[in-house]
């Protein structure tokens, strides 16, 4: 040990000398590395035994060469500052040792430079250094450079090399640095600070709490071994609370700095060093019975210091308010209102506070206990959640489109939060001003809030408003404002995805929580169309929400076979309106369901809809099932009433469902069902047939009455037959013969409203094809009553029209009154039965173009041509009379089915197009000349070449005074001719 205590003060001897005493600020020699490692083998020695023996002897020695102790300090800061860094830190550990070893003269040894020096050289042993290549690579290089340079001024370089040797092998160590070699020096610094009393060097307390705040960010980038890591932390987290204490000065103020320091630690992104700050503050600086006054105070303000600093980006700022939370949790009650009242006055600050405050809301709503005030039993208008809502509510209208959208986003979350508290449910109606003594928090409501941010220019505030709608209507259980509704409707046809999607979601909420008749229209009305959305994933929406609200709602409804005994109502007295009633008591919520999917406007939908769910195969057996009990059911109620089931009706709907879906679920139709109905529909209809609506002429409110209820009839026997046609292939031939056989008797007595026509035609074809043993016999059995009824039909017109021809000739005004009243009621009927019998040629021309029209066509002509006096035109003898005056049903039918015709002929059409343009320049009838331009688009279409030539014709139907007419050619020209032409045509 002497000769190690000679050498040391051999060393220190010799920088004494070489030190230029006329140069005070030169730094000094640092001390060599074995004199560091003598010292620090007598300083354990020293340390280990507690005897100061060896050290008072180096002092001693020290003295005799005229060296005071404090001498050793500068050298060894040298050593820390310049030296490589495993010389570094041990130059560290030997201060730090010489402070901690016994009878330590620590006022002499402790000087403010050293100290900064120790905390330089921890900071530079966890900079991440750039990996050294290979000494020869690295030779090969400096031999390259050398050349380059030209091998000039090589005495300085070597006195260059000679002076930075230490620097030199600082900055080309290799190898990564072991942070396990910081561990003994932070170990002595947390044992140092008990001794030295930084309250009168206030610099190196703050470079002491700023270098010990940064270690662990630091570290994380060299430490791969976790609990090397977690040691590290937990060493600077005791250096940290040694900081606190008063010795080092005012805690308040110290407590600010450390907290200052770890502040950018707690918003950074998520991290362990955040972690460290978090946990250091949380459980060292919170503990308030060891902590004094000053801390505590210093603590509080941290969550408003950090709400300053917080970033503006979403990521960043979201991780700086779930720190500011972390913090509030762990403070006292009065503290945490004291927070939220300053973060209610955010709100008015800048763009940048404000957007924090509204998730600073959120989270201290969903955090702090009883924000209402419903616990303590005091008034709603004195809590500190209402002043947090209204608030959100008011930055719900900022000027800041993001804000808005923030705020819209945050209060939906909060509505979901807090509906879920019964007893917070009644008191944020009230906040939200939908309670019965609500107040109104912006000007117009809530409501009027909505509507304005659903039609926001900014798509992300008109999303975030469609999400709180979708809250709210938990909280309303479905009863929301008309003009939302509507609103929610507009917004599923919006022209971004997102927005369509949110819109689908919010609509469906209220509708799968509340079967209001406004909701169930706005609904169907909104969603079903957008089955032919450009988006599959909306289609796809659409499709399961269609499965999910309409068709599994009808199937768990209508699961009960038969109505219940002693049901509601059983009064003779209430008659339909009481049936209704216990029929929508039997299937709740299905009854005006089935009624709205009749709509024109969400029928073709619904078809479309329940086609794709059909092809993928999802729909099930109980919808048809469904369907079925519910139409028994109805007609079970109807005759208990002893009343006439005549005048019974399906409810609306349910058959036109049924015949949709049984295309794809014909097995499960029962087909008894389906005879005993079509039995009861054909057997009780009106009699005396239903006579087409363009014959019917004048009638009383009876008539009326009786006429619409054949309509009713009429449109439940068209669906009945398309659900026939859709199980004909279920069907026993024998029970299939019989129904063929009655189709065609029915369809033979030409006096069936037009709305049944086609769907009888379609279904004695289907009937047919499905029955024949082969194609071939399926189309010979076609044609053969093909055959049959245009012969009966053609018997038919030429009956009319020798009538006519029979009355014009011997029209005379000395005809008795009784006579000409008989004449008329034959000839009334004998105008119905034309007019269905050129109706039901157009059917059938569809259905079997290639049927022989040779006996029709002349019929046509003379119809289509009466009155004409052209003689190129009046190639057959016909009534002189026009029959456009005398019978315009007959003549507007007449022309379209010329055109079924013509379409199935181009032989004949090249000869009647001709006639159909000039018609449709002619014509006075707004009814003719629009069902022309449909023909003519048709006719564009099939015979493009035929057709061109009339095209400027047919654009001057835009200008018709008929507005139909005008919409009418606007849509078919668009199919016919691409837009830049239609434009240069004088659209």
């Amino acid at each position: 040990m002497e000769e190690s205590t000679s050498r040391i003060i051999t060393e220190l001897e010799e920088i004494r000398y070489l030190d230029n005493p006329t140069n005070p600020q030169s730094q000094p020699q640092p001390l060599s590395e074995p004199a560091l490692l003598d010292l620090q083998t007598l300083l354990d020695q020293t340390l280990d035994s507690n005897d100061s023996e060896l050290l008072d002897r180096l002092y001693d020695d020290l003295a005799s060469k005229s060296l005071s102790p404090n001498q050793l300090v500068p050298p060894i800061a040298s050593a820390m500052d310049s030296g490589p860094i495993h010389l570094s830190l041990l130059a560290s550990k030997v201060y730090l040792s010489l402070l901690l070893s016994p009878n330590a003269p620590v006022f002499t040894l402790f000087a403010p430079m050293a100290f900064l020096s120790l905390l330089h050289s921890i900071r530079r042993s966890l900079k991440r250094r750039p990996q050294v290549p290979p000494p020869d690579i690295e030779g090969s290089h400096a031999a390259a450079n050398r050349k380059r340079k030209g091998g000039g001024k090589r005495g300085k370089g070597l006195r260059n090399t000679a002076r930075n040797s230490y620097t030199d092998r600082s900055d080309n160590e290799e190898g990564e640095f072991d942070v396990r070699a910081l561990f003994p020096v932070l170990e002595r610094l947390e044992l140092a600070m008990g001794l030295i009393h930084l309250d009168r060097f206030p610099d190196s307390l703050k470079s002491l709490v700023q270098t010990v705040a940064e270690v662990p960010v630091m570290a994380v980038e060299i430490c791969d071994n976790s609990g090397a890591y977690n040691r590290l932390k937990d060493l600077c987290s005791r250096i940290l609370s040694e900081v606190l204490r008063p010795e080092h000065g005012e805690p308040a103020d110290t407590a600010a700095e450390v907290l200052k320091s770890l502040s950018p630690l707690i918003l950074r992104l998520k991290t362990q060093a955040r972690m460290f700050a978090l946990g250091f503050i949380m459980n060292q600086m919170t503990d308030l019975v060891k902590r004094p006054e000053g801390v505590k105070k210093a603590v509080v303000n941290l969550p408003r210091y950090l709400a300053q600093k917080a970033p503006e980006k979403s990521e960043p700022r979201a991780l700086a308010v779930e720190s500011i939370m972390e913090i509030v949790k762990v403070m006292e009650f009065n503290d945490q209102i004291g927070f939220v009242e300053y973060v209610v006055k955010m709100t008015q600050g800048k763009a940048n506070l404000r957007l924090l405050a509204v998730d600073l809301i959120l989270m201290l709503m969903m955090t702090l206990r009883d924000p209402f005030g419903v616990d303590l039993d005091i008034e709603v208008k004195d809590s500190w959640g209402l002043r947090c809502m209204e608030a959100v509510i008011l930055r719900c209208s900022d000027v800041n489109a993001g804000i808005r959208a923030r705020a819209l986003s945050n209060l939906a979350q909060l509505v979901g939060f807090l509906a879920g508290d019964n007893r917070s449910r009644a008191v944020l109606k009230e906040v939200m001003g939908f309670g019965n003594a609500g107040v109104q928090r912006v000007e117009g409501g809530m409501n009027d809030l909505l509507r304005k941010r659903c039609m926001d220019e900014k798509a992300a505030v008109r999303k975030a408003a469609l999400l709180l709608i979708s809250k709210l209507t938990a909280l309303l259980n479905g009863a929301l404002d008309e003009i939302v509704l509507k609103t929610m409707g507009m917004s599923c046809s919006d022209p971004l995805v997102s927005i369509r999607k949110a819109a689908i979601s919010a609509l469906s909420e209220a509708f799968r929580r509340f079967s209001d008749g406004s909701v169930t229209s706005e609904w169907l009305h909104s969603v079903p169309r957008l089955i032919t959305d450009n988006e599959s994933s909306i289609q796809e929406e659409c499709e399961n929400l269609f499965l999910e609200l309409v068709l599994d709602r009808i199937s768990r409804a209508g699961s009960t076979s038969s109505p219940q005994k002693g049901s509601l109502f059983c009064d003779p007295s209430l008659e339909t309106k009481g049936l209704e009633q216990e029929l929508e008591w039997l299937f709740p919520g299905v009854l005006g369901l089935l009624r709205e999917i009749c709509n024109g406007e969400v029928t073709p939908w619904v078809k479309k809809i329940c086609a794709s769910l059909g092809k993928k195969k999802r729909l099930k057996h109980k919808i048809v099932i469904a369907l079925q009990n519910i139409i028994r059911a109805s007609e079970s109620l109807w005759l208990r009433e002893s009343m006439p089931i005549e005048k019974w009706t399906a409810p609306p709907g349910a058959w036109l469902l049924l015949s949709e879906v049984s295309a794809y679920l014909s097995k499960a139709v029962d087909w008894e069902f389906l005879h005993h109905h079509w039995q009861l529909l054909d057997k009780h209809g009106p009699r005396g047939g239903i006579k087409s609506p363009h014959a019917q002429g004048d009638a009383d409110e009876e008539e009326e009455s009786m006429k619409s209820n054949s309509v009713a009839w009429a449109g439940d026997r068209v669906f009945l037959l398309q659900t026939i046609s859709n199980v004909s292939v279920e069907l026993p031939t024998e029970p299939a013969a019989d129904l063929a056989h009655n189709l065609l008797k029915r369809i033979e007595v030409f006096n069936m409203h037009s709305t049944e026509i086609n769907a009888h035609v379609k279904a004695l074809r289907t009937l047919c094809k499905q029955k024949a043993s082969s194609p071939e016999e399926a189309d010979t059995l076609v044609m053969k009553w093909v055959h049959q009824l245009l012969l009966k039909a053609s018997q038919i017109l030429e009956k009319y029209i020798l009538e006519v021809s029979e009355v014009t000739k011997h029209s005379s005004f000395f005809t008795p009154p009784s006579r000409k009243g008989k004449r008329a009621a034959v000839m009334s009927r004998l105008l119905s039965e034309a007019v269905t019998a050129v109706y039901t040629i157009g059917s059938m021309v569809i259905v079997c173009p290639t049927a022989d029209m040779s006996t029709i066509t002349p019929l046509l002509h003379t119809i289509i041509t009466s009155g004409n006096s052209n003689p190129k035109l009046n190639k057959l003898p016909g009534p002189a009379v026009s029959l456009e005056q005398a019978a315009p049903s007959l003549y507007i039918q007449a022309w379209l089915t010329m055109g079924k015709i013509c379409l199935a002929d181009g032989k004949l059409a090249k000869d009647y197009i001709p006639l159909f343009v000039q018609k449709l320049e002619k014509s006075e009838c707004a009814a003719l000349r629009n069902n022309l331009v449909v023909m003519m688009a048709d006719f564009c279409i099939r015979y493009t070449a035929l057709v061109d030539c009339y095209i400027a014709k047919i654009t001057k139907c835009l200008c018709d005074p008929c507005e139909l007419v005008r919409r009418q050619t606007l849509m078919k020209k668009a199919q016919m001719v691409p837009l830049p032409l239609l434009l240069e045509e004088g659209l």
